[in-house]
């Protein structure tokens, strides 16, 4: 992968984001088969599945690409489909309709429920808790890729590397825990069924148009105080999540491999927050104090053995500053990173 410099505009960041590692490559050789992606309308899924359909089309093999999603906006579905990835409206909570989805050997579970679970609870139990149980017994035969979270190993202290995959899980908030039933329900039914799943617990997944750079950038810009308590974090960019997820398939097993996915760096919001200022030629100011927590995770065993990320912290906060200044386009969909109560 060339690394560019800067990048031009959405065309050129999608081409990016969808862009195989070796290793994503190798797996889906390996694994063979159709890939079916569960909630592919979110933040990530196009570009996934784009990149789904570049490695089978690298690996010279032809299987499908499906993506399924409610699409309650019909732009993401036709731009799948110009992409060569087959579509299906469906609402997985619908279990008529989700044994009506075609079987494949492969799946990947993106669905879930973050924002808005306050007030909601319910809603965000049935669809990180309830509804993997239903894809398990629909797709007990298949190999399973299910993304979590970081959140569920709660607050770590900094300095020491980040939550590792065996730490017990300390989940903070419905969400964190909503999101730790997800994982107990695809452990249990690969235990009980012979399932091959891969856990990934994902800390955080950025790009241009949303993410926790794009947050700082957007605010450092703006001119508004950087609260630091929440003083540090991990960003990987969304295309070695991407590949990091594809490569898990071939990781897949009963009882389930879990894995981070994880940036390399143990990154603080104060040094982050005075790069993006230098780059922006702006003038940043700080509020609080660094708490001597925060939410990290230790992506090692990931780098072992779902490829290095190929773009580090430096790259991506050249080229945040770089869109920000530009006025490119945003999701407007703030991460809320710096929670420290749960709530979302």
């Amino acid at each position: 992968m060339e690394i560019p410099a800067a990048i031009r505009d959405v065309d050129h960041l999608e081409e990016l984001l969808s862009e195989p590692s070796p290793a994503a490559i190798d797996a889906i050789r390996r694994v063979e088969g159709d890939i079916v992606i569960l909630g592919v309308a979110g933040k990530m899924g196009p570009t996934l599945a784009r990149m789904a359909r570049r490695a089978l089309d690298a690996a010279g093999l032809p299987g499908k690409v499906i993506g399924v999603s409610r699409f309650s906006s019909p732009a993401p579905q036709r731009a799948l489909e110009q992409r060569g990835v087959e579509t299906i409206r469906c609402d997985l909570l619908d279990e008529d309709a989700l044994a009506r989805l075609p079987d494949a050997a492969n799946v990947i579970f993106m669905a879930g429920r973050k924002f808005g679970s306050t007030g909601d609870e319910s809603l965000t139990w049935a669809m990180n808790t309830h509804l993997p149980a239903l894809v398990c017994r629909r797709y007990r035969t298949s190999r399973i890729a299910a993304f979590s979270t970081g959140n569920i190993y709660g607050l770590t202290s900094s300095g020491r590397g980040g939550s590792r995959e065996d730490d017990v899980p300390a989940p903070v908030g419905e969400y964190a825990m909503s999101c730790l039933g997800r994982e107990r329900m695809f452990e249990h039914f690969s235990r009980a069924h012979g399932t091959p799943v891969a856990i990934l617990r994902l800390n955080y997944a950025t790009e241009m148009r949303y993410g926790v750079l794009v947050d700082l950038a957007r605010r450092v810009r703006g001119g508004d105080s950087i609260d630091v308590t929440m003083g540090y974090c991990n960003v990987i960019w969304q295309a070695d999540a991407n590949a990091m997820a594809l490569a898990a398939l071939a990781h897949a097993s009963a009882p389930p491999f879990i894995v981070n996915l994880a940036g390399r760096e143990e990154l603080g919001v104060r040094a982050a927050c005075t790069e993006l200022a230098r780059l922006l030629s702006v003038e940043v100011s700080f509020t609080g104090q660094e708490a001597r927590d925060a939410l990290l995770s230790n992506g090692a065993r990931g780098w072992e053995r779902l490829g290095a990320p190929r773009v580090d912290a430096s790259r991506l906060l050249a080229w945040t500053a770089d869109w920000t200044r530009r006025g490119g386009e945003s999701l407007d969909k703030p991460t809320h990173f710096e929670s420290r109560s749960g709530r979302f």
